[in-house]
């Protein structure tokens, strides 16, 4: 979603992520997005353009419209790239368009929504897997023991979500904006498999919804949710949850990194279809967090089996865990704060996971 659903920061840094750190590393990229459903063609263009303007990508990104069409750079010109390329590095599955798929010999699906793919894919769904030879995901965990998920016959392998830190250096600043958290309340419709409901963030909240009556003070939650959920909107302020306009604080970019930057820790609240699946989800958002030298409290999903925790990066099962990880955190707020960056930097650095994930596309 770089320009196809405009106002989403945090989802256009989740693709420049790969685009930014691969082009450091020296290869020739092009950035696409493509369009599915209804929308404003306006608002689309003028979101691909301050993109490709603030990135320094011109001649190097597109909006597919469909039927030969393109925003960005000619149909023609990203089909004629597309023959020269590698690889396609297929970030969920976002490009279908047959020809650009055809064109390059190998294609590498990268999920980003780990189980839930999985499971589209044993429930019918195409999600691409047949238009693809080679699979990465950020569920770090599908093929463990614990992990239930039916693997849909291919091998994901794991992938950390890469952060381009030169674009992310560590925030100098004292933060104004207290502890934060980013979310959709519903992206999409709950899964239900073998008697196991795989929910949404809307669900995981609920679980924590006493969160902020055991805090000195209350998170602050930039949050996207339709004006019709007025039941949870007023629970959610009942129980001292802070509310914050996502679509006005984080809706560019820039705006999603001034406010990460901005925050003293992330509140790293997981689908509840990452709970119960112990898939591993890592979020590309506390990466971000995590360069900025801003402490991440992230409900474990089974990436604490691959990352370390207790330093800068705190895990959680429960609103009595995510406030003591709160209290430790703002016991010694510099100390996390290091860690926060020193992890980012041994972990998540685009320069180490990238080449890692070209192996698993061009192996």
């Amino acid at each position: 979603m770089v320009a196809s659903v405009p106002g989403h920061g945090g989802a256009t840094w989740a693709a420049l992520q790969y685009a930014l750190g691969l082009r450091a590393l020296g290869h020739d990229v092009l950035l696409l997005d493509e369009v599915r459903g209804p929308g404003d063609p306006a608002a689309r263009a003028a979101c691909l353009a301050h993109v490709v303007d603030a990135f320094g990508l011109e001649g190097r990104a597109a909006l597919l419209t469909g039927a030969g069409g393109s925003v960005g750079i000619a149909y023609d010109e990203v089909v004629a790239f597309a023959a020269s390329a590698d690889l396609l590095v297929n970030l969920a599955g976002t490009v279908r368009d047959p020809r650009v798929l055809e064109a390059v010999p190998r294609r590498l699906l990268v999920d980003l929504d780990p189980a839930f793919t999985q499971l589209w894919h044993a429930q019918g769904v195409d999600v691409g897997i047949a238009a693809h030879d080679r699979f990465a995901s950020v569920g770090l965990r599908l093929h463990a023991p614990e992990c239930d998920v039916p693997d849909g016959g291919v091998r994901w392998e794991p992938t950390l979500p890469p952060v381009a830190l030169e674009r992310w250096p560590a925030a100098g600043e004292e933060p104004t904006e207290g502890l934060t958290a980013i979310a959709n309340w519903r992206s999409y419709g709950t899964l239900e498999h073998a008697g196991v409901r795989y929910g949404q963030k809307a669900h995981s909240v609920r679980a924590l919804i006493d969160l902020p009556r055991r805090l000195a003070e209350p998170p602050r939650f930039a949050l996207l949710i339709d004006p019709a959920e007025a039941r949870d909107i007023a629970e959610l302020h009942r129980h001292g949850w802070v509310l914050i306009d996502a679509a006005h604080e984080t809706a560019t970019p820039e705006g999603y990194a001034r406010f990460v930057r901005a925050s003293e820790a992330e509140l790293g609240i997981a689908k509840e279809g990452y709970l119960v699946s112990r898939c591993g989800w890592f979020s590309d958002r506390s990466a971000c967090y995590l360069a900025s030298g801003r402490p991440v409290i992230a409900q474990r999903t089974g990436w604490q089996h691959v990352l370390p925790e207790g330093e800068g990066l705190l895990g959680f099962d429960d609103a009595a865990g995510a406030a003591e990880a709160v209290a430790a955190v703002r016991a010694e707020p510099a100390r996390h704060a290091a860690a926060a960056r020193a992890l980012a930097e041994q972990w998540l650095d685009a320069r180490r996971v990238l080449p890692a994930l070209l192996e698993v596309g061009l192996g």
